[in-house]
């Protein structure tokens, strides 16, 4: 018999993707899957049912009881993981250290659970890191919110009544996000600095026209991560830094240790020090933001400057966001879809990787020690 998929509506407030496009949905049938989907899934994402040709369409409690897998964009809820046939497959981003409770369910109810946010950044699994290409979206975002709030222009104009010098540009983290946005603010005119406490980003930094705020201070980690710094290196990188964030008329902040609070970096002394409109968008906010006047979802202003802590940012551009997302699903499950039918080998690095829970078990190390424990 054919692996059921499953795509339910996500009902997180505020998320508008959608787990499979209809690119996507021809691509499972084409597997060799049958494809359930509750209507409506892909409204918010703008992929209406009618763009859906390969799939069946059904009430999310039937598509819950008949799934053999489940794909979600968001964490599954505890109604949804206690409604789904026991030994099935939920794929999808887990957000295990803040849900323990989820977790549990998971493990009890003998659900085979893979988080996407824990696939190994590997060469071979670059198509499945879907970290990577939401963390794109953010960046782009980002900017584009800087941009609107900041209440001057960004590019150098040059007028019958003057020359406007160009903004002042400054992002924090030279990951995925942070590559992106120093991208679109260049895109955008701005003149762009950029800083990662991992040296190794200097290179791309500069190859998209940014230079490099140099401090001294180094924290390469493992899995293209950077470690936490200690607290002498922390007060040398703050002194240099807090110099730059003075001159800007933008900075964008993207700074994150995965699975912790984002490490503070901008304080308010050194909001206190920005010109007057300066704008500050911290990506970080969810994860309690790399300015400590950071509110989630909230813009505070202080001093003259806006902080803006925007949530979610992927889910305002959904139309995108969904489509690459969906892609790094299908690429992560087809290995594991043999004629039809569902087969997960697990001594395969990217499935042993992430998955989260199997059998009863919580597989995931770090997480299985949160929620049950040390062994004893």
């Amino acid at each position: 018999m054919a692996v059921v998929v499953g795509v339910l509506t996500e009902t997180a407030a505020n998320e508008t993707r959608v787990a499979v496009v209809p690119e996507i949905a021809a691509k499972l049938r084409a597997a060799g899957a049958t494809v359930l989907m509750q209507r409506g899934a892909g409204d918010a994402a703008h992929f209406p049912d009618g763009q859906y040709a390969d799939v069946t369409f059904g009430a999310a409690a039937d598509i819950l009881a008949q799934a053999d897998v489940i794909l979600k964009v968001q964490p599954p809820s505890l109604a949804e993981v206690g409604a789904v046939k026991t030994g099935a497959v939920i794929i999808g981003f887990m957000q295990a250290y803040a849900r323990p409770d989820l977790v549990r369910a998971l493990r009890d109810r003998r659900i085979t659970s893979f988080a996407m946010e824990l696939v190994p950044r590997i060469s071979r699994a670059q198509s499945m890191d879907a970290l990577s290409s939401q963390a794109a979206v953010a960046g782009y975002k980002a900017v584009l919110i800087a941009a609107n709030t900041l209440e001057k222009f960004l590019p150098m104009l040059t007028t019958a009544a003057g020359t406007i010098r160009p903004a002042q540009v400054l992002v924090i983290g030279a990951g995925v996000a942070g590559l992106q946005a120093i991208a679109t603010a260049k895109r955008l005119g701005a003149v762009v600095e950029a800083y990662d406490v991992r040296g190794a980003t200097r290179d791309q930094v500069k190859s998209l026209g940014a230079k490099f705020v140099e401090t001294g201070v180094s924290a390469e980690g493992a899995g293209g991560y950077a470690r936490e710094l200690t607290d002498e290196e922390k007060a040398k990188q703050q002194a240099v830094l807090e110099g730059r964030i003075a001159a800007s008329d933008v900075v964008i902040s993207t700074a994150s240790v995965p699975g912790r609070a984002a490490p503070r970096i901008i304080t308010k002394a050194a909001v206190e020090r920005m010109k007057p409109g300066a704008v500050i968008v911290d990506i970080a906010a969810e994860q309690g933001g790399n300015c400590e006047l950071t509110r989630p979802g909230e813009i505070v202003q202080h001093a003259g400057v806006k902080i803006v802590g925007p949530v979610n940012l992927p889910s305002q551009l959904p139309y995108h966001a969904s489509e690459m997302y969906a892609r790094n699903l299908f690429n992560f499950l087809k290995p594991a879809l043999s004629k039809g039918e569902l087969t997960i080998d697990w001594s395969d690095e990217v499935f042993a990787g992430a998955v989260l829970t199997h059998d009863g078990q919580i597989k995931h190390e770090a997480t299985r020690k949160a929620v049950e424990g040390q062994s004893t």
